[in-house]
């Protein structure tokens, strides 16, 4: 399962905004490997350097100089809406009627090709296939004496997910849907202001943690100082899997620090599944800290079964046969002068399709376990996720298709647990209202289409055509 992006945004005269980025950059590098960008304005104009890859492999040290300003906003990608090529990396330039704006967005827009015909009679123009340039277009083509009214009506228009940062000449503006879905956080450094996807990324520059940015809430930094606009909606549905699996446990979401939320995770794992074993192990990096918990919580003790390649990241060199059959192996290695003649209880975070777990297994029988007995962080996924993740069709999904046992046996594994929506609940310890929970339930927060496609709009081979010809 992949999250779709992290975004970041600073507004600090008097310091490299361009460098600030790229170390905030950094540390959301987790939230999407395909493409980084940076934009920065200095009152006049706007200047983006995006590239494919890694944060890393995207910029050179002459590419953040050549960025001056005191505004930058910057962005990490994994595509849920748009494919995956230079063309959609972030952020994106919007510009109309002598209006310009940048902008990054985390999330997927459920109603995106429906605004985008509309835009698209009323004259505006699309270069990319992502729903963020349609955020940007509407922005742009809405009624409005400033960004913030803009904004406040376009967002009226928008359905599904959003957390933007959005770049003016002179002006850095936040925004998160109505509903949260996303997470959104406001830092102090240096006298400027900072908002990013996750607070790890405040951390790692140096920032102060101030608060989150609210559901529904539009804020605008400029020379004048920060304005803030208030449209929730009714309810909140914040993705709970920040708390499984995407957001970095050292984050805080919601006045709560992942860390010890994934341990509780796997405390009651051992307690709604309890099983006799010689050792607890949690696939890295994402299931350790559940692991541990686990471990805490039986008595059994935690070992580091498998370890995995930090540096294993997006690449674009193709592996020949012999490597691509290795699959798993390249991210993980199994120390099995531990775990030989050992029953394992193999904590992981979730089991979406079911491809990748089978040659986990069959990686740790090869090392000389005995047993397996896997244990979950997330309940059964049984629906799509059309809010900014990357997950699978309904009928990919294994638990759509197969009971537990039939999972259980198509896994590999001598016993399969998955943690019970109540125990999750009981973990994150926060209002179950306050989440969206419809990969579990099929209870979304706003209507969907049931069969969306994350290529819906990109061009089709006649456009493709047309615009080549031009």
């Amino acid at each position: 399962m992949h999250e779709s992006c992290g975004v970041f945004g600073v507004y600090a005269p008097g310091i490299n905004v361009a460098q600030t980025t790229f170390f905030a950059l950094f540390a959301l590098q987790h939230r999407g490997q395909e493409s980084a960008g940076i934009a920065v304005a200095d009152g006049d104009e706007i200047k983006v350097h995006a590239r494919m890859g890694l944060v890393s492999q995207a910029f050179a040290e002459t590419d953040l100089s050549s960025l001056k300003g005191h505004i930058a906003i910057g962005h990490n990608r994994y595509s849920t809406t748009g494919s995956s090529r230079p063309v959609n990396a972030q952020p994106i330039i919007a510009e109309s009627e002598g209006l310009t704006i940048a902008l990054a967005h985390n999330g997927n827009i459920t109603n995106s090709r429906p605004l985008r015909d509309e835009l698209q009679e009323r004259g505006y123009h699309f270069r990319t296939s992502s729903d963020s340039e349609v955020i940007a277009n509407l922005i742009l083509a809405s009624p409005g004496q400033n960004w913030q009214e803009k904004t406040d009506h376009a967002m009226r228009r928008l359905q599904g997910a959003y957390s933007l940062v959005i770049l003016t000449s002179d002006k850095l503006i936040a925004v998160r849907d109505p509903f949260g879905v996303r997470p959104l956080c406001l830092g102090a450094l240096d006298g400027g202001w900072i908002i990013a996807s996750e607070s790890c990324a405040l951390d790692h520059i140096g920032a102060r943690f101030i608060r989150e940015i609210e559901a529904g809430e539009i804020m605008v930094i400029d020379n004048q100082g920060m304005k803030s606009l208030k449209n929730g909606a009714d309810k909140r549905a914040l993705c709970i899997f920040e708390y499984i699996y995407f957001a970095r446990p050292d984050s805080i979401i919601e006045d709560k620090l992942l860390y010890p939320t994934r341990e509780a995770m796997g405390k009651i794992l051992a307690e709604e599944y309890p099983v006799d074993a010689d050792f607890v192990m949690g696939i890295p990096d994402s299931a350790t800290a559940a692991g541990i918990g686990y471990s805490h919580a039986s008595g059994i003790p935690y070992c580091e079964g498998l370890l995995k390649n930090r540096y294993v990241g997006r690449t674009f060199i193709q592996p020949d046969q012999r490597i691509r059959e290795l699959g798993v192996q390249l991210k993980f290695n199994p120390l099995s002068r531990i775990i030989s003649g050992k029953r394992l209880i193999v904590v992981d975070d979730s089991i979406v399709r079911g491809t990748t777990t089978p040659h986990v297994v069959n990686l740790l029988r090869k090392a000389g376990a005995t047993e397996i007995h896997l244990r979950i962080c997330a309940p059964p996924i049984r629906y799509p996720c059309f809010f900014g993740v990357d997950m699978a069709a309904r009928w990919q999904l294994i638990a759509a298709r197969k009971t537990i046992p039939q999972i259980r046996e198509f896994l590999g594994a001598d016993s399969l647990g998955y943690l019970s929506l109540d125990g999750l609940i009981r973990a994150v310890d926060l209002p179950r209202d306050l989440f969206c929970l419809a990969c579990f339930t099929g209870a979304y927060p706003i209507p969907v289409q049931i069969e969306m496609d994350k290529l819906a709009l990109e061009a089709s081979p006649q456009e493709e055509l047309s615009e080549v010809r031009l």
